[in-house]
C-alpha cells in the first residue's frame, strides 16, 4: 500500500485532528459513538479515521454548543435533523433559537453578577485609594 492510499489528502489522523481542535482522541471517538457527528469521519483501507475540513468545521460546531451549555441529547437531536437533510429546516432554527434564548439568559445573569464585582472592586478601590482599575 501507497503512502497516498493510506494517507488521502487534506485529511488528517485522529490524533492531528484532536491536537488541531483541542481535544483528546477520547473526546473525538466520544462525538463519533453518541451520533455528535453529522457523518462518520472516512476511513483508511486499514481502518483508521480520517478527518477532514467538513469534519473539522462540524466538530468545532459541536464544541461550542456544548462550551453554551447545550446537552449532549440536543446536540445529537441537531445532528439527527442535519443528516436528515432537506424538510429539517425549521426544527433546526427551533432548537437553535431555543438555545440562543437560554445562553442570552445566562449572559445577562453572568453580566449583573460581573457588575456586582465590578462595583465591591469600585468601592474597594475607592477606600483604599488604588490606582483605578483598568476596563
Amino acid at each position: 500500500m501507497t503512502s497516498t492510499e493510506e494517507r488521502p489528502a487534506a485529511s488528517l489522523t485522529i490524533a492531528e485532528a484532536a491536537r488541531r481542535l483541542g481535544l483528546s482522541t477520547h473526546a473525538l471517538r466520544y462525538y463519533e459513538t453518541e451520533g455528535l457527528l453529522v457523518g462518520a469521519p472516512s476511513r483508511t483501507a486499514t481502518g483508521r479515521r480520517r478527518y477532514g475540513e467538513d469534519d473539522l468545521r462540524w466538530i468545532v460546531m459541536v464544541q461550542r454548543l456544548r462550551a453554551t451549555g447545550m446537552p449532549v441529547r440536543e446536540i445529537r437531536e441537531y445532528a439527527d435533523l442535519v443528516r436528515a437533510g432537506e424538510g429539517t429546516e425549521r426544527q433546526r432554527l427551533a432548537l437553535l433559537t431555543a438555545h440562543r434564548q437560554r445562553v442570552l439568559a445566562q449572559l445577562d445573569e453572568v453580566t449583573a453578577h460581573l457588575g456586582a464585582i465590578t462595583e465591591k472592586i469600585d468601592g474597594y478601590a475607592a477606600r483604599t485609594g488604588a490606582p483605578e482599575r483598568p476596563r
